[in-house]
């Protein structure tokens, strides 16, 4: 099994964006040694509970921190920016960690409406019926693949390397999942965001699968939501901090950050809050070690992958970090299976 992260850099309660970002860069660390196979850092802007805005900003920095684990992003909101600067981007990652990095694209804007315009790239702002076409020119730019009579074709992104980030285009729904098959891509499928249908979503996409000439078949790895701790009743009060979260901002009374478990314990819920929770609660996995281990293996074989990506969201960073530690012996990782290139030869 490749186990890896997803990492929101969330902020707790009572802590800072600066501790977040800390605390991601420190987790990045530990999980290096534990032997996780990738490390993504996702982009959400103008959030009050989830500090980066910036992942290739921050995977910079990881990459100084880090030397087996593969970093990337999980993912960079395309319809934001340029192709050619994302590829410029992706390109300069790949200098400082050769041969470890991922880019996950997405097309969701990772904000609200008002965050969404602020982001336009001025006059040539990029409609989402053109993320399609800003996938495959990033590809041609890192490829150096554009035709020679292509506007583009005498461009360059540097910095020039033997080897560049392996893409994958993140999917919650069938519509992503369906320009992956067409455009010949891997595949990260987001279950923490979307359960219904996702393994026959999945399924679609490798039966339409059609060969680019960067990739020859499908590859597909999965986005869960788990926690565990050194017993099952201490992750369930610590994946509650996350669903409370969730339930907050769903009212329009967003938190200043994670709450505690003793700020939980300490608030009223309503039943339809109850009734919330418990919703939230169905979507993740939580449990003592082995609970989580067997259901997290069950959940991909059902994605028929071994591939697969965990969010874990806590107030304490502490406990986190514990979670992830408790995980990687359960499935006694050790790092095989990191290396994975795409060439431009």
């Amino acid at each position: 099994m490749k186990l890896s992260i997803l990492d929101q850099s969330p902020i707790s309660v009572g802590k800072t964006a600066h501790q977040a970002v800390q605390a991601t860069l420190d987790l990045a660390e530990a999980a290096d040694k534990w032997g996780y196979t990738r490390y993504w850092l996702a982009e959400h802007h103008s959030s009050n509970t989830l500090a980066d805005a910036s992942p290739e900003i921050l995977l910079a920095a990881m990459s100084m921190r880090t030397k087996n684990i593969r970093i990337g992003s999980g993912g960079v909101m395309l319809s934001h920016y340029s192709s050619f600067k994302v590829a410029e981007v992706f390109r300069m990652l790949e200098a400082l960690a050769p041969g470890r990095v991922d880019m996950g694209i997405g097309r969701a804007p990772g904000s609200d409406q008002v965050a969404s315009f602020a982001l336009q790239p001025g006059p040539n702002t990029y409609p989402i019926e053109k993320y399609p076409q800003q996938v495959f020119d990033l590809m041609r730019y890192l490829s150096e693949s554009f035709p020679d009579d292509h506007p583009f074709g005498k461009l360059r992104a540097m910095p020039a390397s033997p080897t560049w980030a392996v893409p994958w285009l993140l999917s919650s729904s069938m519509g992503s999942a369906g320009i992956a098959a067409r455009l010949g891509m891997p595949l990260s499928f987001a279950h923490f965001i979307a359960q219904d249908g996702g393994p026959e979503h999945v399924k679609w996409y490798r039966d339409n699968f059609e060969p680019s000439e960067w990739f020859d078949k499908p590859r597909v790895n999965i986005g869960i939501s788990a926690i565990t701790a050194d017993s099952s009743e201490r992750a369930h009060d610590l994946a509650t901090c996350r669903h409370v979260m969730r339930l907050m901002r769903n009212k329009g009374q967003e938190m200043k950050g994670v709450p505690s478990v003793d700020d939980i314990k300490a608030m009223s819920f309503s039943g339809a809050d109850n009734e919330f929770i418990e919703q939230q609660r169905a979507k993740s996995i939580e449990g003592d070690p082995e609970t989580v281990k067997t259901n997290i293996e069950n959940l991909a074989e059902q994605y028929e992958t071994d591939d697969v990506i965990v969010l874990t969201i806590t107030h304490d960073y502490a406990e986190r970090n514990r979670s992830y530690e408790l995980l990687a012996n359960a499935f006694e990782l050790s790092g095989e299976g990191r290396k994975e290139t795409v060439s431009d030869d």
